[in-house]
């Protein structure tokens, strides 16, 4: 017992589960939005254009939060900007600024000697950080949650039929940016614990696997929560005894959550088919 209680013992494992919980929180719920309106190019899109803005605010000496949340935001306005004023699809402007911006991100630090370490802001660092990141990544998660779980009528309304949601009157413009700043925010608050890479994992699959199980959008918010709490916990708690990073980990097992209701699912539906070809047969 005193083997497996460990964990709970050092400080920078405590830090790691509280900060990796607060995290995924407003995650999962963001994720069940990105799924159903098909924004998971999105997520990925933000998540690679906060590079420039964090390595920028070094530059001007400003909290990395604030440039990372400028960039995101400069990333999706102007990918709005170029889909309404051009031919070109949304994915494709996606792919077009998301890469541009990254690229940017990726000059301005070679170009600039800094203390940043890149492979921290790529990949997260969990293990190292304080209790004021906690503390940061706390105040993001519950602004976000609460505005989630507030405007989730509209958002839900305006994810499946943005014609209907214009018709009875909601700000749609509104609500889209508005949705597209959570997005940012919600990326800014994961950044030092996942990074920008391993944030998409965390944006995309508690949503996704939510989806494979639920046929009501309240369960699947749930579900995706339950995923994203579950996976972050246990694989930090893992992390540690296999001498892993625990963001790697946790999106690992994210991952084997997704395939596991792939799977069942997948069964459940074999078995519907079968049960209702048996009533007809009868």
């Amino acid at each position: 017992m005193e083997t497996l209680l460990l964990p709970f013992q050092f400080p920078f494992m405590q830090q790691a589960f509280a900060i990796s919980l607060l995290v995924a929180t407003p995650m999962a719920l963001l994720s069940t939005f990105l799924v159903l309106k098909g924004w998971s190019l999105m997520g990925d899109a933000v998540s690679h254009a906060v590079l420039p803005g964090v390595v920028i605010a070094y530059i001007i000496g400003i909290p990395f939060a604030i440039g990372a949340f400028v960039a995101g935001m400069v990333c999706a306005i102007g990918t709005g900007f170029l889909k309404e004023n051009s031919r070109v699809k949304e994915d494709t402007v996606m792919g077009v600024v998301f890469s541009g911006m990254f690229g940017l991100g990726i000059v301005l630090y070679v170009g600039v000697q800094t203390e940043v370490h890149l492979d921290h802001i790529l990949f997260g660092d969990m293990l190292g950080v304080t209790w004021a990141d906690v503390a940061e990544s706390g105040v993001i998660a519950a602004i976000v949650s609460a505005l989630l779980l507030v405007k989730q009528r509209d958002l839900l309304l305006l994810a499946f039929d943005p014609q209907h949601a214009r018709a009875i009157g909601l700000p749609v413009r509104l609500l889209h940016y508005g949705l597209l700043a959570i997005l940012s925010l919600t990326i800014v608050g994961a950044l030092k614990a996942v990074g920008i890479i391993l944030a998409i994992a965390m944006l995309i699959t508690p949503g996704a696997t939510a989806f494979l199980l639920a046929r009501r959008f309240e369960t699947m918010m749930a579900l995706s929560l339950m995923v994203a709490l579950a996976a972050s916990f246990l694989g930090v708690y893992l992390s540690f005894f296999i001498d892993s990073a625990p963001a790697p980990t946790i999106v690992l097992l994210l991952t084997a959550a997704f395939i596991g209701a792939f799977v069942w699912s997948r069964y459940a539906t074999a078995r519907a088919q079968t049960a209702s070809e048996t009533v007809l047969v009868e």
